[in-house]
């Protein structure tokens, strides 16, 4: 255990941090909890996050390799729900080779063989579309390649880049900075549309969401980039802002492209209630462009102050 994060004092100082912000914030909360279903809803979803927290944060110190593991279980998770909201579950030969594949992307990720995860999806598609011609059989089969493939690029690839930032300097505080910062936008942005704001350009897609509550959910997202930038590599005005636009803007595109998918199948939640509001696919969905944008991002951004000398 010599090598678990939890030995670092600036972990312990973030996780007692994060967890006594939301014990603050329920403590503030409690006596409004029944005055609405909206305060009913924050109630729902501050609880969840009070058990998940420390769980997720206590999971993420232990030592290499149990953070990665841990990331392809929720990445197979994820997986399973996607394929139970299309109706595809009952399909197990692109079930189990989606599963197969997050896994060998798990792989990848800790021998460091990004060339092979790059070429992953093309690897994956190859290998899926061999099923219809050793089960001789045409039927739907275009439309559950197509699912396969997404639920796998999405829920596998662009997630699973969450093992990578893992491992740039300061890679697991980066990645805890980065879900605090996406959640905390998400909540405030659905928090303030109940309140203010009038411009929908998504009403069809996201109706509960507003041009004047996002800006001011990306600005306050910004203001948090800046307040925990300590958790960065580099503390510069670059990191932290590209942090904030980045967690701001794609998680926000994520959300709404699984709104996309939920909304054309006439559906909500699938699966249980886990973390905050909805099912595993509410939390995942903020980073299937989150991860990627942001590990790329970072990386330029190290290697640019390597050059420089500023890390």
């Amino acid at each position: 255990m010599s090598n678990a994060l939890w030995n670092d004092p600036l972990y312990r100082e973030t996780v007692y941090l994060v967890v006594g912000v939301l014990f603050v914030v329920g403590l503030g909360l409690f006596p409004l909890r029944n005055k609405n279903t909206h305060t009913q809803a924050h109630w729902a979803s501050l609880k969840s996050w009070l058990f998940a927290a420390p769980v997720l944060m206590g999971l993420c110190g232990l030592p290499a390799p149990w953070p990665l593991f841990i990331l392809c279980l929720v990445g197979i998770n994820g997986a399973k729900i996607f394929f139970q909201m299309m109706g595809m579950y009952h399909r197990s030969n692109f079930v189990w080779m989606t599963y197969v594949g997050v896994i060998a992307l798990g792989v990848a990720i800790h021998y460091d063989l990004m060339e092979v995860y790059n070429l992953a999806p093309m690897i994956f598609l190859g290998t899926i579309c061999m099923i219809p011609i050793l089960r001789n059989s045409p039927k739907q089969m275009v439309q559950y390649l197509a699912l396969a493939l997404m639920g796998f690029s999405f829920l596998g690839w662009a997630f699973m880049h969450l093992g990578w930032i893992w491992k740039l300097e300061r890679g697991p505080y980066m990645v805890i900075y980065l879900i605090i910062l996406t959640e905390v936008c998400d909540n405030m942005y659905l928090l303030l549309s109940r309140h203010i704001g009038k411009i929908k350009p998504f009403s069809k897609i996201s109706p509960k969401r507003n041009l004047e509550a996002g800006i001011i959910a990306f600005g306050l997202t910004l203001l948090l980039a800046w307040s925990m930038r300590h958790l960065l590599p580099v503390r510069s005005e670059t990191f932290w802002v590209a942090s904030g636009l980045v967690a701001a803007f794609g998680g926000s595109l994520g959300d709404l492209v699984l709104s996309v998918i939920r909304r054309d199948l006439g559906i909500k939640d699938v699966g249980p209630f886990i973390i905050g509001r909805g099912d595993l696919l509410t939390i995942m969905d903020r980073m299937i462009f989150v991860a990627p944008i942001f590990y790329y991002v970072m990386w330029y951004l190290q290697k640019s102050a390597q050059e420089t000398g500023a890390l």
